[in-house]
């Protein structure tokens, strides 16, 4: 599989089956991400994988907080920003809808905050998920190479015939988790990455994206 092939293949996965993903090929893949670009090659992210009976346990204790109602632990940094305007809160609309509509979940279904949040919690199904954990001290410019780390991880499991989902989800129960993974206070929790085989017979989304001339400006040429 060629760069493009991975990119144009990558796309978050909320289906997956429960064949279980060979610990060799993480090992693979985490090893050639780690040449992710960092600036001053700080490599600042932590990873913490997670299968089996911890990620069951994880899972479970997940979905019992979202049942009871809780609403999650103290923000460490915003999911999005509190008021999104014209074009990113009509792009926002418009995959939300798209997303949990192929999941058979409706706007107006009076439980979907329930089945919404028992999807995540449980991660899709998914067999592993990897953490990505930051040093607290870290700044916005380490914040971006994490965010290439997780791209590099996303784009490497395609190679390997794998699929992933990033969540934010899982800082929501940041507490949670750092409990069942073991990190330490020193770190931030960035994201949760979902990662397994795709389930078979399912609809599969592929988001929209907005034109070139929206987003790029070609200066001088």
């Amino acid at each position: 599989m060629d760069v493009y092939e991975a990119v144009d293949g990558r796309r978050a996965v909320r289906a997956f089956s429960d064949e279980p993903v060979p610990r060799d090929v993480l090992e693979r893949v985490l090893t050639a991400a780690a040449r992710t670009p960092s600036s001053g090659n700080l490599q600042p992210w932590r990873a913490y994988v997670v299968a089996g009976e911890p990620l069951a346990e994880l899972k479970r204790r997940a979905a019992a907080r979202a049942v009871a109602g809780d609403p999650g632990d103290e923000r460490e940094y915003p999911m999005y920003p509190p008021e999104l305007t014209s074009p990113y809160a009509d792009r926002f609309s418009a995959a939300a809808a798209q997303r949990y509509r192929a999941l058979g979940i409706e706007r107006d279904d009076p439980d979907r905050p329930a089945k919404i949040a028992a999807l995540n919690c449980g991660a899709f199904g998914a067999p592993v998920v990897l953490f990505c954990y930051l040093d607290r001290t870290m700044g916005p410019g380490q914040w971006a190479d994490a965010g290439m780390y997780v791209q590099t991880v996303m784009l490497l499991l395609r190679a390997e015939g794998l699929h992933s989902c990033p969540q934010v989800m899982w800082t929501m129960y940041r507490e949670t988790v750092g409990e069942v993974v073991g990190a330490d206070d020193g770190l931030v929790l960035f994201c949760g990455v979902s990662v397994g085989f795709e389930k078979e017979g399912v609809a599969r989304l592929r988001t929209g994206r907005a034109d070139l001339a929206e987003t790029v400006s070609f200066v001088g040429m």
